[in-house]
């Protein structure tokens, strides 16, 4: 049996996609990645740099980006790393890491993350990051790194996972913390949300994501295990 926790409240409104080009697509996921690693001392080049890049982007996209780099700035390396780590270090609802969303603290945890393992290595991106193959920075990067038919796939893979984005959206807006922004302007970057993810979103922020459970068989994970056959 799964047991749930209550995570919040559902908001009224899902983020609307932006339309871009691949190559926009893959700015923002690039940024995004960057942006949601821990703030180190080199944080004031990344915000210089990521500035210089938001003029590539559709206006509502770098508005979001420019929102979050204005905030960061204005508390200060040291509050934005002590903000990082009290958001998504002491956070379980604001976790980084997609398959908590999908799977949640279970036996299943494992075999999620080979799944991401396996999807990133069909994409031919074996070990771009020292960070599980989870976590969101990583996929990000795999749409950034990616072209062509692997881009699309590397699109699926994380759009597979928009219920859980969304639900991490929610969390960091229910705490007013900047990292909110950068969200958002990742879900206006993805293709527009279908009936059955938005019915698992739902689920997942009424719910919250499985408990842990005891002395049962590994069942099916509840997204893809390998990148989709394309024609």
């Amino acid at each position: 049996m799964t047991t749930r926790t209550h995570t919040g409240m559902v908001p009224e409104e899902l983020i609307k996609p932006v339309a871009l080009s691949d190559d926009q697509r893959k700015v923002v996921a690039m940024i995004g990645s960057l942006l949601l690693r821990y703030p180190d001392e080199n944080f004031a080049d990344l915000a210089g740099t990521v500035r210089g890049q938001l003029d590539q982007l559709p206006a509502q996209i770098a508005e979001r980006f420019r929102l979050f780099l204005d905030g960061a700035e204005s508390m200060g390396t040291r509050a934005l790393e002590m903000h990082f780590v009290e958001t998504f270090d002491q956070r379980r609802r604001c976790s980084l890491f997609l398959s908590y969303y999908a799977v949640g603290d279970t036996r299943q945890r494992g075999a999620a993350i080979l799944a991401f393992r396996q999807q990133l290595e069909g994409l031919g991106l074996e070990e771009i990051s020292d960070e599980l193959p989870d976590h969101l920075c990583v996929v990000l990067e795999a749409v950034a790194l990616t072209s062509g038919e692997a881009h699309a796939r590397a699109v699926e893979m994380i759009s597979s996972h928009r219920d859980g984005i969304e639900v991490l959206r929610s969390a960091l807006q229910a705490i007013d913390s900047i990292y909110h922004h950068v969200i958002i302007a990742i879900c206006m970057a993805l293709p527009k949300i279908d009936q059955d993810t938005i019915d698992r979103y739902v689920d997942l922020i009424r719910s919250g994501p499985p408990a842990e459970m005891v002395g049962i068989d590994v069942q099916h994970l509840p997204f893809p295990t390998s990148t989709p056959d394309h024609v």
